[in-house]
């Protein structure tokens, strides 16, 4: 019950005396000015005349805000009586005014950390809901700065509570600044226990601590820390996990048992849309699925870690997606290979998506298996765009002469240029020919007979290759464009390896730089042979041929030819026959036209030897004969 008594200068509002009384808490000043209308009430409900039990909010006792209002002094002066002052309307009028002015009243600067007191309705919501309220469109400034306050205090508990678990200082704010949803948790967490009988007398620290240590989410910190996995990823997966966090740990333990390594566990779980919703005996279904269909288990991790969405797919869209593979004459090998190459195959792309590229690529010319055999030796065509990819690249190979059997060859036999890019790799080494003199009409054939040519570093592989023939193999500028085009391949060779030893061999055998460099631009393709094979038939030619070195520089077309099959016989049947040809005639041609030659040079041969056994025979006559004389 509150007693008053007035002085000359001023009014107190004094309370009766409890056991072990503690101090009132001292609130700012306000401004004067703005509560006059609260004087007033505090006039009327002085009065004896009025209800004792009045209060502003219809409670039966003031509330807590009325504990320490002070009265001003310029109404020091100004008595205070003590009946019938006003009419009852008049004290009606000012009490809803009162009423109106205490939404306004400016709330209690928090003394500690989560101490705010809100303002009591008479039909309050459940603490959870306010704060979602609050937390999505609240435009209660009070309120908002009440919830940032809330929320350091449970920022701070959780930093404290990741100290205790052992985790260091700076590490413990990394994972609090990465887990802004999990705080908002805590607040509505910590203000639901304020509704059990067993939390209600605790503060919002003791209620906010008690919800940390009851979700685990030290634990599993340290647990996820010790699997290679980073702060930013470790807040991410904590907020997505809106239920049982230790669900966390057994979707990991899971993941792990199918060989995906620590540092892939956070990648798989945040691009899994809905991993932490599923429940693992639909996860192990996808995994056994897979198995059954080529996939080995040991590949599963590294499938899973390149493209986790596989894990988000149900087993109806799932099952389609393998049916349309292997529908194309995929077997089961065919298909986990594919898998195992590129997953984004199976279960990143749509059904129309991976359709539509299907029937383009049938349009070069390729049958349904054909396309299957394709997409099982390089999946990776399913991540290219046809719009951006694919049809740009044909208009500029169709540009350059290709046709569509030139540009089914090239997909067949290096798909990988479908997937590269047409502005940066591709064009760059086209114009590359062209300045190494590949005249444009050639340029085309070049691309179709050797298509990795397009695959090759232009400054590491193409351009090291053409130096080394200029400067080193005697080649000339004028016929670097000539050795290209006739022998693409020359550029997919080691310089080390292959072309610098063979080039040191022929330069051995005596032949001169400049000599060479026109024997490669005859046939470019002698750099490309095995010394081994080279030795054999250069020892032949020398030792049982009897030939010059003049005849091998003629025709180095000479090594292209098999010493067994081709230069050994056919160097016998001249030798039976008493014939002797240019290694030119001797190697070029068929068994039927060299045989043919040979027929042909015997009767030569034989008419040549009967032509001159008659001169012979008549000049022996002749010199047998004596003129006679006349006398």
């Amino acid at each position: 019950m509150m007693q008053c008594h007035c002085h000359h200068h001023r009014a107190t509002i004094f309370f009766p005396p409890v056991p072990n009384p503690k101090p009132l808490l001292h609130l700012r000043r306000p401004d004067p000015s703005r509560y006059r209308p609260l004087r007033s009430y505090l006039r009327a409900a002085l009065d004896p005349s009025c209800p004792r039990n009045f209060s502003p909010g219809g409670a039966s006792d003031l509330s807590r805000r009325q504990n320490a209002l002070v009265v001003f002094p310029e109404d020091a002066g100004t008595p205070i009586g003590h009946g019938g002052r006003r009419e009852e309307d008049e004290d009606e009028i000012t009490r809803k005014k009162v009423i109106e002015e205490y939404s306004l009243v400016t709330r209690r600067v928090p003394r500690f950390p989560g101490s705010i007191d809100f303002a009591r309705a008479e039909n309050p919501d459940p603490p959870p809901a306010v704060l979602r309220r609050l937390l999505l469109d609240s435009d209660d400034l009070a309120l908002k700065r009440a919830l940032q306050v809330r929320r350091g205090v449970a920022s701070e508990t959780l930093k404290d509570a990741l100290r205790a678990g052992r985790l260091r200082i700076n590490y413990s704010a990394k994972i609090v600044s990465s887990l802004p949803e999990f705080i908002d948790r805590v607040v509505i967490g910590a203000a639901a226990l304020k509704l059990m009988p067993e939390f209600a007398h605790l503060s919002f620290n003791a209620r906010a601590k008690s919800y940390i240590q009851s979700s685990g989410v030290v634990a599993l910190v340290k647990w996820l820390k010790h699997n290679h996995m980073t702060f930013p990823k470790i807040g991410k997966i904590i907020c997505k996990c809106s239920g049982d966090l230790q669900l966390v740990r057994r979707v990991c333990a899971w993941l792990k048992s199918i060989h995906v390594k620590g540092e892939s566990l956070g990648f798989v779980l945040l691009k899994a849309s809905c991993i932490l919703e599923r429940n693992l005996d639909e996860l192990k279904e996808i995994v056994s699925y897979l198995e059954s269909n080529g996939v080995r288990k040991d590949w599963m991790g590294f499938v899973v870690s390149r493209c986790p969405q596989i894990l988000s797919l149900s087993m109806e869209e799932l099952e389609l997606r393998a049916k349309f593979y292997l529908h194309m004459g995929m077997n089961e090998n065919d298909f986990g290979t594919m898998v195992y190459d590129y997953p984004r195959a199976l279960g990143y792309f749509s059904l129309e998506d991976m359709a539509s590229k299907v029937q383009y690529l049938k349009e070069f010319g390729l049958t349904t298996e054909e396309v299957g055999r394709l997409l099982a030796f390089k999946p990776h065509l399913m991540g290219c765009s046809i719009e951006e990819r694919w049809k740009p690249l044909v208009k500029y190979l169709y540009y350059l002469g290709v046709q569509r059997d030139g540009m089914k060859r090239v997909l067949m036999v290096k798909p990988i240029v479908f997937c590269i890019d047409l502005e940066t790799t591709i064009a760059p080494k086209v114009r590359f020919l062209q300045d190494i003199g590949v005249r444009n009409e050639a340029i085309g054939g070049v691309l179709v007979r050797f298509p990795s040519f397009l695959t090759y570093n232009l400054y590491k592989k193409i351009r090291p290759v053409v130096i080394f023939l200029m400067t080193k193999a005697g080649v000339t500028q004028g016929d670097i464009g000539k050795v290209i085009a006739l022998d693409p391949q020359l550029v997919g060779c080691s310089i080390t390896k292959k072309l610098d030893g063979n080039v040191k061999y022929f330069l051995s055998l005596g032949i001169r730089l400049p000599t060479l460099g026109e024997m490669i631009a005859n046939f470019p393709m002698l750099l490309r042979y095995n010394i081994d094979s080279l030795r054999p038939k250069y020892r032949y030619l020398r030792r049982v041929m009897v030939r010059p070195l003049k005849d091998l520089i003629e025709f180095p077309r000479f090594f292209s030819y098999s010493l067994d099959d081709r230069i050994i016989p056919r160097y016998e049947i001249m030798v039976a026959n008493r014939v002797n040809f240019k290694l030119r005639y001797m190697l070029v041609g068929s068994d039927e036209e060299f045989n043919k030659r040979v027929q042909d040079a015997v009767e030569r041969r034989k008419r040549f030897e009967t032509g001159y056994a008659s001169a012979s025979t008549s000049d022996d006559e002749e010199s047998i004969m004596i003129p006679v004389s006349s006398s």
